[in-house]
């Protein structure tokens, strides 16, 4: 087993640090810090996501849906499905990403060795 404390890890820098926790071949676990103000702007990632709010709030968005989510909060996302994640006050999420990586992820050429 594997386990970790999300709220003892540091996330110095806000969305411009993520935080790795673990990635196997089925998935990706990432932990996010957003300052108040900071936004993970509108992308598309080739992996479904499963976006937990562990602190604070955040305002997800998809197409024409918008959803303001609290602690505790969970949003699924499909493989290729524009979002953007974007907080007033501040928040931490988690980022679960599988199958990891999603078709497309990596050119042929550059997909890490198993």
């Amino acid at each position: 087993m594997q386990s970790w404390n999300l709220n003892e890890i540091d996330t110095p820098g806000g969305s411009r640090s993520p935080v790795v926790l673990d990635t196997k071949d089925e998935a990706r676990a990432v932990l996010i810090s957003l300052d108040p103000g900071q936004a993970l702007g509108d992308h598309q990632v080739h992996e479904r996501s499963w976006i937990v709010v562990l602190e604070g709030s955040v305002r997800i968005e998809s197409g024409a849906d918008a959803v303001d989510a609290g602690q505790g909060f969970l949003a699924w996302l499909d493989a290729g499905e524009r979002r953007s994640i974007s907080t007033d006050a501040g928040a931490r999420i988690l980022l679960l990403l599988a199958p990891w990586p999603g078709k497309g992820h990596y050119h042929p050429d550059d997909r890490p060795a198993r």
